[in-house]
């Protein structure tokens, strides 16, 4: 009789007597004894395996990977198995992921957009690091008020190459995150940034820095969450990963979980789809590497 079959009776033997179970499924009971005191199998331990790597991997992403990440974080590690067979011992353990939900900020405003063009296209993708880049403002609650967080991503690597965070969403707040980008040195002449119509991304203030930087701006259109779906899908995983486990007293306490996250989790170490499985800083990391040997 098949292995589950045992399984079965040895996982229900505290609601159903042994004697019964292996009459009704067929066995018996001397098979399922034997089956008990025999050493595990091959197979048995290497799911025990894989079920304790399973469960440090998903812990060390702070419970936001699902199946798929966990098996590309197996197979980095030089573990492996289906991702269905992760998918099932997942299941085993309960180990159910933080769900990314689509979320749309409350901070874009229908503007003046001054005939900027869209130089983007929904294309999210860019041949080397620092030539094209998205952003865009959220708000995180706290019991002091709103924080917002402005953010500059890369669209090679999509590593976070510039934040900025304040009790405003004024004009300064999203100068100040592109200032941080720039600062890497990273930025190639004539890069795109993209954004959306809000009123401070099309204002002649930010305007003039993005000139000043060599930067070429672009905007979707006004309420469309597709043309800017990179830098909103951030916004989703930061906040549903990360921040709606917390409820922040104070500006200041959000403010360190964010950085957390982006610093310390997203940009070195969570695996990003887009990339192969791969996280930002080891994409951006090679990139730069091969342009140096070049």
């Amino acid at each position: 009789m098949t292995l589950a079959t045992y399984e079965l009776i040895d996982a229900e033997k505290a609601h159903h007597k042994i004697a019964k179970m292996c009459a009704w499924l067929g066995v018996s009971r001397s098979g399922y004894y034997e089956w008990r005191t025999r050493p595990a199998s091959a197979t048995a331990q290497r799911r025990t395996l894989l079920a304790a790597l399973i469960a440090e991997i998903f812990t060390d992403s702070h419970e936001t990977y699902g199946y798929r990440r966990v098996h590309a974080a197996l197979v980095r590690r030089g573990e492996h198995c289906s991702a269905e067979l992760v998918r099932a011992l997942m299941r085993e353990q309960g180990l159910i992921p933080a769900q990314v939900r689509k979320f749309r900020p409350a901070t874009t405003v229908q503007g003046d957009y001054r005939g900027i063009p869209d130089l983007v296209g929904r294309n999210f993708t860019a041949e080397r690091p620092g030539i094209k880049l998205v952003g865009d403002i959220t708000y995180i609650r706290t019991w002091e008020g709103f924080l917002y967080l402005a953010t500059v991503i890369d669209c090679h690597s999509k590593a976070v190459l510039g934040w900025a965070m304040a009790d405003h969403y004024r004009t300064e707040l999203i100068i100040d995150a592109i200032r941080m980008a720039a600062g890497t040195g990273l930025l190639q002449p004539g890069a795109i940034f993209h954004a959306d119509r809000g009123s401070n991304y099309t204002s002649q203030e930010f305007g003039r820095v993005l000139a000043g930087l060599d930067i070429r701006r672009s905007v979707g259109r006004t309420g469309v969450c597709w043309d800017n779906a990179m830098a909103e899908s951030f916004f989703s995983a930061i906040k549903n990963e990360w921040l709606h486990r917390f409820v922040f007293a104070t500006r200041a306490k959000a403010r360190r979980q964010v950085i957390r996250y982006i610093e310390g989790f997203y940009n070195r170490r969570r695996l990003h789809s887009a990339l192969g499985y791969r996280p930002p800083l080891e994409v951006l990391n090679e990139a730069l590497s091969q342009q140096a040997a070049a």
